[in-house]
């Protein structure tokens, strides 16, 4: 990467690339507030963070964000139950994500929560926290201490914090997350949602091992593509490729067991990977009935294809015994 960064061709070509990334995340948060217009889920922040989509989203595309939400989030309770919220929460290429508020209204924020993206993404979230009471306040409120500090590229209060920083030096996210309290001693859960597709598998294992052999207490959840070998795995490439977004890591995202298999050769202790699909089948479904309500799905075929091309992974290692291993759906 660093001879890359003094060549000025592949250096515009990285910027290029980097671009089309940052764009996925913009993707990401309009169709999570279409999804919350519908009705699928209840986020009152995300509005703050994001315009409404022009178009609607197809009802499959709504399902899956449901899923993904609804799974992401069971993981991180359960992290949270195990832990008392006497924990960390690190989320890796966060975007607009509304965490932070949602688990403070519900009385279940950890110690500190921590965000790291793109700089440039980071500073248009702060501008956002800074511009809007409803996103300030609550942030306000958790805080205790000195003065918080902001600038235009992080935000540091007691209980959260956001970081601009480039995922692919993990030397350099150390040195920032540590000048903003991060606490290696904390149980810490490290969150990466469509985060390690976009780098290359060196990159990504060398995360996955930095955050393996620095937290002695730690859980990994990993949300991204899955079974990407057969046609529909490659029509989804194409697609992102048409819009100059190359998935550098998708070989790690041939199967269930490559993507177990890359957590376990990193420095992890147990890893799990279920597809979406299968998480699905486990959200409560009461609730289920209620969304599938909402829209009627022509595509019952696509709804389930696409399900099984995305699935959440992840990894443990419990050196206190909390019984991290035996969290699961």
């Amino acid at each position: 990467m660093a001879a890359a960064a003094r060549d000025p061709l592949s250096a515009a070509g990285l910027d290029e690339a980097d671009e089309a990334v940052r764009g996925t995340c913009e993707d990401a948060s309009v169709c999570k507030r279409f999804a919350v217009s519908v009705g699928y889920w209840k986020d009152p922040y995300i509005q703050y963070f994001v315009r409404q989509a022009k178009e609607r989203k197809a009802p499959e595309i709504n399902r899956g964000y449901y899923a993904r939400v609804h799974g992401v989030s069971y993981l991180i309770k359960a992290f949270l139950k195990k832990t008392d919220c006497n924990c960390q929460i690190v989320n890796l290429g966060a975007g607009m994500d509304t965490l932070f508020w949602r688990l403070k209204d519900e009385n279940l924020l950890p110690r500190k929560y921590f965000e790291v993206d793109f700089p440039m993404i980071v500073a248009r979230k702060i501008h956002n926290i800074k511009s809007k009471p409803p996103l300030s306040k609550p942030i306000m409120e958790s805080h205790s201490g000195d003065s918080l500090l902001i600038d235009s590229h992080s935000l540091d209060s007691s209980r959260y914090s956001i970081v601009g920083a480039d995922l692919r030096f993990s030397s350099d996210l150390e040195e920032k997350l540590k000048k903003h309290n991060l606490d290696i001693h904390l149980p810490t859960l490290l969150v990466a949602e469509c985060v390690l597709v976009y780098m290359t598998p060196q990159q990504s294992a060398n995360l996955l091992k930095w955050a393996a052999s620095t937290f002695p207490v730690a859980m990994f959840i990993n949300y991204e593509q899955v079974n990407m070998t057969d046609r529909f795995g490659q029509i989804m490439i194409e697609n992102l490729q048409r819009r100059q977004c190359n998935l550098a890591g998708v070989e790690i995202c041939r199967s269930l067991d490559s993507q177990r298999e890359r957590l376990l050769l990193n420095g992890w202790e147990t890893a799990r990977a279920i597809d979406m699909m299968k998480v699905y089948s486990f959200l409560p479904q009461a609730d289920v009935k209620r969304i599938e309500g909402l829209e009627f799905l022509d595509e019952k075929e696509l709804f389930e294809q696409l399900m099984q091309h995305y699935c959440i992974c992840w990894a443990s290692k419990d050196s206190s015994n909390l019984g991290l291993a035996s969290i699961t759906f």
